[in-house]
Parts: C-alpha cells; sequence; structure tokens
C-alpha cells in the first residue's frame, strides 16, 4: 500500500509544482511546449536506453509480454469501435483515446509501483518492450499522417521506428542488454543524467498544462475521457487478471503482478505524443489526470484482493 500512495504522491508534487510555474508565470507562455519537446527529444531516449539496458530478458520475453500485447489491443480496439462509429469522432480523436485507454504510465508509476508493491522493478519491462517498440510506432505513424495529412504508405510505416527517438533508444538499449555488452561508465553516466530529466519534464509540463483547464469541462469530450479512463482503470487490468489467471496459468504472485500493473493510469507519453502532433492535446490530458486519480482505489482494492 506504501509504495501506491507513494508513487501517487511524488507524480502529484511534481506535477503540482509545474501547475506553479505557470500560475506565478515564472516562464514564458508556451514554455511548456519546450519542455515536452526537450523530453521527447533528448531526455526520454537515454532513460529508455538504460532501463532497457538494465532489464531481465528472462521477464522481459516471460508470458507477461503476450498478456501486455492482448490486453492493451482488445482494449484499445474496443474503445476505437466505440469512438468512431457511435460517438463519430475524427481519426486523431479516436487514435489518441484508443492509445490512452490502454498505454500504461510504465515508468515513472510503473516503477515504483514494481518496486514497492510487486517487489521487482523487472516487472515492468515487459510492458515498456511492447509499448516503445510496437504500440509507440503504431501510434505515431497514425498520429504522423493525421497531422500531416499523407496517406499512411508502407514506407512511412517502416521508418517510423528509425524516425523515433524514443524507439531507438529502446532498441539500441534492448540490443545491447541481449548483445551482453555494458558500456562504459563514460558513456552510461551522462545517458543517466540526460534520463532523469525526463520523467520530471514531462509530469511538469503536464501540470503547466492544467492551468486554466478544468478536468472534464471541455464541451464533447467528457464521454470519451470517462470512456477512455474506465477502460484503462478497469476493463484492462480485469482484462490481464482473466488472461494471467486462465489463459498463461501464470502463478499467485505472477497474477497479482501483472494485475496490479494493468490498473496503472495512462502514460504521461500520451499527452507528449499528443502536444508533439497537435492532436487532441485537451482529451489526452483529461484521460491522463482522470485516469490517474481513478488508478489509486483501484490499485488498492486488487492489492487487497490478490496480494
Amino acid at each position: 500500500m506504501v509504495g501506491v500512495l507513494e508513487g501517487f504522491t511524488i507524480i502529484a508534487v511534481v506535477v503540482g509544482v509545474g501547475y506553479l510555474v505557470a500560475r506565478l508565470d515564472i516562464l514564458p507562455p508556451n514554455s511548456g511546449l519546450a519542455l515536452n519537446k526537450f523530453a521527447f527529444f533528448v531526455a526520454l531516449p537515454p532513460l529508455m536506453f538504460v532501463t532497457m539496458a538494465h532489464a531481465d530478458l528472462r521477464v522481459i520475453f516471460s508470458a507477461r509480454l503476450p498478456i501486455a500485447v492482448l490486453s492493451f489491443s482488445v482494449v484499445a480496439l474496443l474503445y476505437a469501435l466505440i469512438a468512431r462509429f457511435l460517438l463519430k469522432k475524427s481519426a486523431g480523436r479516436v487514435t489518441v483515446g484508443a492509445a490512452s485507454s490502454g498505454y500504461i504510465n510504465a515508468n515513472n508509476m510503473g516503477l515504483p509501483v514494481a518496486t514497492y508493491i510487486v517487489g521487482d522493478a523487472a516487472q515492468v519491462a515487459p510492458i515498456l518492450l511492447f509499448q516503445l517498440l510496437i504500440a509507440a510506432p503504431i501510434v505515431l505513424t497514425i498520429l504522423d499522417t493525421v497531422s500531416t495529412g499523407r496517406r499512411p504508405s508502407l514506407t512511412t510505416v517502416m521508418s517510423q521506428p528509425v524516425k523515433n527517438p524514443l524507439i531507438i533508444g529502446s532498441a539500441l538499449g534492448l540490443l545491447v542488454n541481449v548483445a551482453g555488452f555494458t558500456p562504459p561508465d563514460i558513456v552510461l553516466e551522462p545517458l543517466r543524467i540526460l534520463g532523469g530529466a525526463g520523467v520530471p519534464l514531462i509530469l511538469a509540463a503536464f501540470g503547466m498544462s492544467l492551468r486554466g483547464s478544468r478536468l472534464l469541462d471541455t464541451p464533447g469530450q467528457k464521454l470519451e475521457t470517462v470512456l477512455a479512463a474506465s477502460f484503462k482503470n478497469v476493463l484492462m487490468p480485469l482484462l490481464a487478471y482473466l488472461l494471467a489467471q486462465f489463459v498463461f496459468g501464470l502463478d499467485a504472485q505472477e497474477v497479482f503482478a501483472t494485475t496490479v500493473l494493468a490498473a496503472l493510469p495512462s502514460a504521461q507519453n500520451m499527452y507528449n505524443f499528443a502536444v508533439r502532433y497537435n492532436v487532441a492535446v485537451g482529451l489526452s490530458r483529461d484521460i491522463v489526470l482522470l485516469s490517474t486519480i481513478g488508478a489509486v482505489p483501484v490499485i488498492l482494492v486488487v492489492s487487497l484482493l490478490l496480494a
């Protein structure tokens, strides 16, 4: 329980600092956008490299990987069908909402929760691998297509991973890990320093974006937000539990770890992606905030039932 509260408190404090920065006009207007770009292109790639380079390969390539793939895919597809055909939303909004309903906050929430509740930080590695090497390229390709108006081609899809700094950093880290190579400290230390700035920058920029906005206050957006947050907070951990327990037959500890990590809120990375391509930014912000609030009681209940 302490890990849950500690993880959420850390996030709340940093987001609150960002909000105060904007509220007090400490930085020039649109500084939040600049922080997001710095995090996306400079800070997060080293963080992903270091994380994947030191992850336990036995955990990464365990049954937890297909569970992450299946639970994300089912939740995102179901949301996309509802948003597109029942709510009649645009492709960009559908993409942001669908991805936000399944894209887990595996870094700044997943790591402390995995450490203090599950007891092993490496348990979040399969989620990171899937999201960064499979889910992110698909989401970013769609957002790039929507924002530029270009038709997606095979070349565009295949080149997306090599154009995205987060994916490049993750792939290189995994390659180093598989090869059994340990980079010297003169290489790792600058990467650790830059990577250490990634999560705080995203959280601070997210807090800055909250100035002048109220949760569920955007006209025509409430249903999308509640639907995506409900899918993230309730449907995804339920799916993960069913898959872990009845399909893959994992032991009790692994079932608990799978379920509690699936209950994590939507990732701030989705807000970062939305800002990067200027697509449904307000929707992404509201889903992240609402799912973060809702994740606290859900994870507490999961911990009481399965721990």
